[in-house]
């Protein structure tokens, strides 16, 4: 064990390992810029937490109040872009997508530069470890490491780096199209939740905050996006501006129609009641139509299915005995 131990040492003395313990020294500093940056966190948030506790309901809660765009300091502008345009688009979809909170955006290209570096870095150290022998590794893998060229080695490392700097980012995608599709499936059943609300005798937006507790569960998105419109609201913030928030952070256009629905009521003086139940029936009538459509594509994606399938046995079937005949009769 000692003899494996002093070849470890010697292995990080080459040019290999002193490459391997700068990466190392360099993710060490980085996350250390990174949660030294952190301290200075949201002065209005940390004002609000040092008062009295109070109980908040979800994470994305928790988080409003330390949402605020703030610019990067010390190593933190290194890993993050100045332009407070690039950092509010991501913002914007880290929102999307439900993530909201301290230094998201921080957070995010923190993950992402973290991860560039350390995969590369594991991958140089299970190299080194297996030429010091000091993990056991299976078969297949230790013959692929042993066996690996120089240049190929390049390749798998760049090929990490590309996956640990743009995967999060991809990551990040799905995450707002998995849940703007949570949003639209949802968002029907929200709608005829608050029509009965509010045709219950309850007031638009005690409509609104009922219908996201009662859908806390079912829906968490719509949960989210109704209790914050009513947090904005009761902040002192604009209607207006609160909803039209609403639609940009969904993206949806069922969600963006329904703020401009609500918008025009209260501008024109209209019944709140009558404008729901009618952008209620609508959607209903749009979910049908949809539905429709969808089961009138099956069949032209079926007759692709089915002729790729079908057309080779066809094909076997009918030239097979012919091809059979050709070859007793003048291959012999």
């Amino acid at each position: 064990m000692f003899e494996q131990i002093t070849a470890f040492f010697s292995s990080v003395g080459s040019a290999g390992g002193l490459v391997i313990m700068g990466i190392f020294v360099g993710t060490l500093l980085i996350v250390y810029g990174f949660f030294g940056g952190l301290i200075a966190s949201n002065p209005v948030g940390r004002r609000y937490n040092a008062g009295k506790q109070v109980q908040r309901r979800t994470s994305f809660e928790a988080g409003l109040l330390n949402n605020a765009d703030v610019d990067p300091k010390g190593l933190m502008k290194a890993l993050m872009p100045h332009n407070r345009e690039k950092r509010t688009k991501i913002r914007r979809q880290l929102m999307n997508a439900g993530i909201i909170g301290q230094n998201a955006v921080a957070k995010f290209y923190t993950v992402r530069i973290v991860l560039a570096i350390a995969l590369p870095s594991a991958y140089l150290a299970l190299m080194v470890l297996r030429q010091a022998t000091l993990i056991p590794l299976p078969e297949g893998l230790a013959d692929m490491l042993d066996g690996q060229s120089r240049l190929m080695t390049y390749y798998i490392l760049t090929a990490l780096l590309i996956i640990g700097f743009f995967g999060p980012a991809l990551w990040l995608r799905s995450k707002v199209d998995e849940r703007q599709l949570q949003i639209s499936e949802t968002f029907p059943n929200a709608l005829d939740l608050m029509v009965v609300a509010v045709e219950a005798g309850l007031g638009f937006d005690a409509a609104m905050t009922r219908v996201s507790n009662e859908m806390e569960a079912s829906a968490p998105a719509i949960s989210q996006e109704f209790r914050l419109v009513q947090l904005e609201v009761s902040a002192g913030g604009d209607r207006e501006k609160a909803l039209m928030d609403m639609a940009a952070r969904a993206n949806v256009d069922e969600v963006a129609s329904f703020a401009s629905v609500i918008l025009q009521s209260i501008q024109f003086g209209t019944s709140v009641s009558d404008a729901l139940s009618t952008y209620a029936s609508e959607m209903r009538l749009s979910r049908e139509l949809k539905a429709q459509e969808m089961a009138n594509k099956l069949p032209v994606k079926m007759s692709g299915v089915m002729a790729s399938l079908m057309l080779p046995a066809l094909f076997l079937l009918i030239l097979g005995p012919i091809a059979i005949r050709w070859v007793n009769t003048f291959g012999g």
